[in-house]
């Protein structure tokens, strides 16, 4: 099997933001999404907004950005589509939110949208496919070469737990405290071609891989592997599919700066010959399990060797030593805001505590969750 890959000939960026509507009143997800896509046509009045889009759940809206050059372009893009997005739910009585689950629904409760993929998804997955409850964040970095790809991507997974303990904020499922951080990331990964990827070396490695699985039946199209982290060859990128829904626009903005540095310095140094082996798979599995169940305490392999340490502090030296990058690409202060969050506390330990604070109502947790969008982009 051939699959062309379009090289990107610049490092560009794009970000998927996945957006929840609750009833303004009750914080209990509504089933609008058909009727608020409805309401915004493309510009020349078509059907079909090219920034707004419809996902698996009638509960969701997803905020699509054009191609950017960095992570401002990005926040400014995401910005703009919320605002349209506002228009109409405003007038519903509807609010957003943003996190990787929503912290009490049923997921009984949720419709899935129509369409030939959606059912398709359903009637093979069953109970683990209507439980998908689930949002997030998802970066695509513009890729130099077919050939960095998948180097590129195996780095990338050495940086999995940090992008996860980031942006866990998923302790929460329907209506229980789960002791995850990050319940989404394991939920997810119950799908049968979603979760880690496998680590090829060579591009043909991959394309074998694919002609396998679509002769065996396992996917129909491309777009059915749901890896953490893949490749978008009709793009020309790489995307990375690691982080929960965050809150705010601020939060999308630092984790698509870091992620957007990551992907450069690597594509750097693949060039200069210079990039550290891999992982190896099993350190990059214990690594995703420990930073959704602890977050940002969580303590991460580092190397092959075994060596540890708690990811928060590797997240500020990754910050520094992403610096000269940032400023190549234009995202030095969204590359500092990543270690403002570590300052302030990831979304799961802000849920934890409005909760606690609330004698557990986990309404107020929606309500805060709505209130920081609110605030950030207002």
């Amino acid at each position: 099997m051939h699959v062309d890959f379009t090289p990107s000939p610049a490092p560009t960026l794009g970000v998927e933001w996945e957006l929840g509507l609750v009833d303004a009143g009750t914080g209990d997800l509504v089933q609008l999404a058909d009727t608020v896509l409805a309401a915004l046509p493309g510009p020349d009045g078509s059907p079909g907004h090219p920034r707004i889009k419809q996902e698996l759940l009638l509960n969701t809206v997803e905020l699509v950005t054009g191609i950017c050059a960095n992570a401002a372009e990005a926040r400014a893009d995401l910005a703009g589509s919320l605002a349209e997005v506002r228009g109409v739910t405003d007038g519903l009585g509807v609010e957003l939110f943003s996190a990787g689950t929503h912290p009490f629904a049923a997921w009984q409760d949720q419709l899935v949208a129509e369409g030939p993929r959606y059912a398709t998804l359903i009637d093979r997955t069953q109970w683990w496919g209507r439980q998908m409850l689930i949002y997030g964040v998802h970066v695509h970095v513009g890729m130099p070469h077919r050939d960095a790809v998948l180097p590129v991507l195996s780095a990338m997974l050495a940086y999995h737990p940090h992008l996860q303990a980031l942006s866990a904020s998923s302790p929460f499922w329907a209506g229980i405290d789960t002791g995850y951080a990050s319940n989404r990331a394991l939920m997810f990964q119950q799908l049968p071609t979603a979760g880690l990827p496998f680590q090829f070396a060579t591009w043909e490695q991959y394309e074998a891989y694919l002609d396998d699985v679509f002769t065996t039946g396992v996917i129909d199209e491309l777009g059915e592997l749901r890896w953490d982290l893949r490749p978008a060859p009709h793009l020309g990128t790489l995307e990375v599919r690691v982080a929960d829904g965050v809150p705010t626009l601020r939060e999308v903005t630092a984790i698509a700066a870091l992620t957007h540095c990551l992907v450069v310095e690597a594509c750097d140094r693949w060039r200069e010959g210079t990039l550290p082996a891999p992982l190896p798979p099993w350190h990059v599995q214990e690594n995703k399990w420990r930073a959704a169940r602890y977050g940002t305490d969580a303590i991460v392999v580092l190397d092959a060797k075994g060596t540890e340490r708690l990811v928060t502090d590797d997240v500020l030296d990754l910050v520094e030593r992403l610096a000269p990058v940032a400023r190549r690409l234009g995202c030095t202060a969204e590359l500092e805001d990543v270690a403002a969050l570590v300052a302030e506390g990831a979304s799961y330990i802000r849920q934890r505590a409005v909760a606690a604070a609330h004698g557990g109502d986990l309404r107020a947790v929606v309500t805060d969750l709505v209130g920081r969008l609110r605030a950030d982009v207002p």
